[in-house]
């Protein structure tokens, strides 16, 4: 086959550094347009943003050439950058994430629950939520050690 196809969707949810409440709805819309630039500029494609106020989930496209962690390692410090800006100088991310394959047939219903972050949250702890997604992919979480 002289041509490569690829369809590589990842959801990925990370927090702010110590789960600081630094996402407040007054940023939110600038700061999406802010990520969604810099996906794009990463050459990925956004399809869904939406989080609270200590943590995102981005559902997006990516290159066949990038790895996720060479692409948070170019996302986040670009949107820490401008977030010490345009937020709060002390703004930051937790290190680590969460990064889970995606099928076609998710798309639908992951971006429904991205945009429903609000509402999830008033049922689910972020850290009930995050259990909860590596669990449904097969990985085993030992809570001592997530958020250190």
């Amino acid at each position: 086959m002289p041509h490569t196809y690829t369809r590589l969707l990842l959801h990925i949810v990370f927090s702010t550094k110590h789960r600081f409440p630094f996402l407040k709805t007054q940023y939110k819309s600038s700061l999406y347009d802010y990520i969604g630039g810099t996906i794009r500029g990463i050459g990925g494609s956004l399809i869904e943003i939406g989080g609270v106020e200590d943590h995102i989930h981005i559902l997006t496209g990516v290159k066949p050439t990038i790895a996720p962690s060479e692409f948070l390692l170019k996302l986040k410090p670009s949107v820490t950058n401008w977030a010490k800006r345009n937020i709060h100088n002390k703004f930051g991310w937790q290190d680590g994430y969460g990064a889970f394959s995606v099928a076609d047939a998710e798309i639908d219903g992951l971006r429904r629950y991205i945009q429903n972050q609000e509402e999830h949250h008033r049922r689910e702890s972020f850290d009930d939520e995050f259990v909860r997604l590596c669990e449904e992919q097969g990985m085993k979480i030992d809570r001592r050690f997530l958020w250190k």
